[in-house]
């Protein structure tokens, strides 16, 4: 039976595939390990040295592959930086995730909230270039950021919002603040200090730390805490 007729094309490629012997395990633990080491290498190379240098040419030399490695594992640059923006949110959710949420008498959720910003901007102060990316604020390879992509950081809002509904469960906050709108409005301030700090805008004698304190001490309050426990909530929050 003739191939040329694109109506039986499919079945005679099917059989021709099966006719071959399936990789082996060796094949497929080269093609994972290659895999891994140009996302391991694109990370560093955002790290280390910024967008710019992140090239598929600069990629496959680094880790001893050819270029076609980058289109058969990610399908495209831009696929490969989806997959690093991802795992990155990833690393960011497992340090949020290492926040112990405040149940209990003797919890304090206002120190649970303030833990949840110091790991925000610590991850933003660590890995600047891959927070960049994860949050539009770097536009490299042809990436764009889809809704898909937008919906992972706003699940690392799930960890603040429920912090913040413990602050109003425990009477720390007003029962009408609202925590869906509240932790949005601190995301917005989390994320202006995170620019601010990597731009050098934090002068005059002032740290970008103490600015966070400032600002989650006054978040506290405005959402109703007394702003002497607010300070001592915050201040054991961040040390």
């Amino acid at each position: 039976m003739s191939t040329d007729n694109p109506e039986f094309a499919p079945e005679e490629r099917r059989k021709s595939a099966a006719s071959r012997d399936p990789a082996s395990p060796r094949d497929s633990a080269a093609s994972a390990g290659i895999r891994r080491r140009l996302l391991d290498e694109a990370a560093r190379t955002l790290v280390e040295e910024g967008p710019a240098a992140l090239s598929a040419r600069r990629l496959v030399k680094a880790v001893g592959a050819s270029t076609m490695a980058v289109y058969t594992h990610f399908g495209s640059m831009p696929g490969l930086v989806r997959e690093v923006m991802r795992e990155g949110f990833g690393r960011f959710q497992a340090r949020v995730e290492g926040v112990q949420p405040a149940v209990g008498l003797d919890a304090d959720p206002v120190r649970e909230l303030a833990e949840l910003c110091c790991v925000y901007q610590e991850f933003a102060r660590t890995e600047p270039e891959v927070y960049a990316v994860l949050f539009g604020g770097s536009a490299l390879a042809g990436f764009e950021l889809t809704d898909e992509d937008r919906n992972l950081g706003v699940r690392l809002l799930w960890f603040p919002r429920d912090a913040i509904l413990r602050c109003i469960a425990a009477g720390r906050f007003r029962a009408d603040v609202d925590a869906d709108l509240a932790v949005r409005q601190l995301f917005a301030q989390m994320h202006g200090l995170a620019q601010l700090t990597r731009a050098g805008y934090i002068m005059g004698g002032y740290e970008p730390g103490d600015v966070l304190e400032g600002m989650l001490r006054d978040f506290a309050v405005a959402a109703g805490d007394a702003p002497d426990r607010a300070a001592r909530s915050v201040r054991s929050g961040l040390s």
